[in-house]
């Protein structure tokens, strides 16, 4: 139990890696772990951190110098030094005086350990934020064109309905592209969605039904931003574009013990499994429209999905439930409280 402590305790320490003031409480932890009289954490520039009195000895700090050289373990007693290496690449080391060589060793692999989770907590940050880049960079030009054709068309005959329009579609645009950050909550998603769908009613004239329920416990959720709208865009486009007549979509949410349930569904044409399956992969099958009956890109639904497999993990993107002539159910299962996941 003590083990598995200090296992939890190390990667909380280590989360930004050997920088900040992480290092320097896993170095008091470490000491206290292994009774030792000293413990210094160095990445490659240098010591970060030291728990205990600074090495005097001569050659102390040369010990780290062989470790990285060796790559392996240096020990000469009352010192011992330990290469600390994350993913196979030499990040920096582990001095101890005093603590059993065996322990010294074993411990130096739970910091490596910690050191590797917070690259790839890094690594998922970073693809995260690149996804949300591009998922910004590609707001429908189909949507902004047809947007503006319908506010141009109303300003002479309902100015008054063109003005409010307008308004809707500088919000849009407004909450699209804010600095506001990855994650947004629940409610601020609704307010660009409802924003998004009056401009499609307009264009629809009016002949698509929208009903929106959400529980109110679950608009304060955190959530990563711009996973909602990308769904709703499609069971526009796909959903009810193609289809002759009046259509509906429905956006609802609420809890399910400790997950937050959104679902968007649409009563438009639907399509096959191999479809569904295909969009999840950023792709429709071959456009008979197209000269070279290539494949059309549908980056928004992937890139939602690789975004919240990104932050929840593999069990959380997104599930499709769709037939043809059927309509399209979309549900997103996320958890409604996770760590790091926080709406600024």
């Amino acid at each position: 139990m003590r083990l598995l402590t200090a296992v939890r305790e190390l990667d909380d320490d280590l989360r930004e890696g050997l920088t900040g003031r992480g290092p320097g409480q896993a170095a008091r932890r470490l000491r206290r772990l292994l009774g030792a009289e000293t413990v210094l954490l160095a990445d490659l520039a240098g010591p970060v951190a030291t728990a205990g009195p600074a090495p005097e000895e001569p050659g102390a700090g040369g010990l780290l110098a062989q470790a990285y050289e060796h790559g392996s373990p240096v020990h000469r007693p009352p010192w011992s030094a330990v290469p600390l290496l994350v993913a196979g690449e030499l990040t920096g080391g582990l001095l101890v005086r005093g603590g059993a060589e065996p322990e010294v060793t074993a411990v130096a692999a739970l910091v490596a350990r910690s050191l590797d989770h917070a690259a790839l907590r890094r690594a998922r940050e970073r693809i995260a934020q690149a996804e949300l880049r591009t998922l910004r960079a590609q707001i429908s030009p189909h949507f902004l064109h047809n947007a503006l054709a319908v506010i141009g068309a109303r300003i002479r005959t309902d100015p008054d309905r063109a003005r409010a329009l307008l308004s809707d579609f500088a919000d849009y645009l407004r909450y699209s592209f804010s600095p506001q950050g990855d994650y947004a909550t629940v409610a601020e998603e609704l307010q660009a969605i409802q924003t998004y769908l009056e401009l499609q009613r307009a264009r629809f004239d009016d002949r698509m039904e929208l009903t929106v329920r959400m529980a109110p416990e679950i608009l304060p959720v955190a959530i990563p931003f711009l996973v909602i709208q990308p769904i709703v865009e499609n069971a526009v486009r796909h959903g009810l574009e193609p289809k002759p007549g009046p259509g509906a979509i429905q956006v609802s949410g609420f809890g399910e013990g400790p997950l937050c349930v959104i679902e968007v569904e649409d009563d438009g044409v639907g399509m096959t499994p191999e479809v569904a399956e295909a969009v999840l992969a950023g792709e429709r099958p071959a456009d008979p429209g197209h000269p070279l009956g290539e494949p059309r890109r549908r980056v928004g639904l992937a890139n939602v999905d690789q975004r919240l497999r990104t932050v929840y993990g593999a069990e959380y993107g997104l599930v499709i439930e769709t037939a043809p002539g059927s309509g399209t159910k979309v549900v997103i299962r996320v958890p409604r409280f996770r760590r790091g996941v926080v709406a600024h």
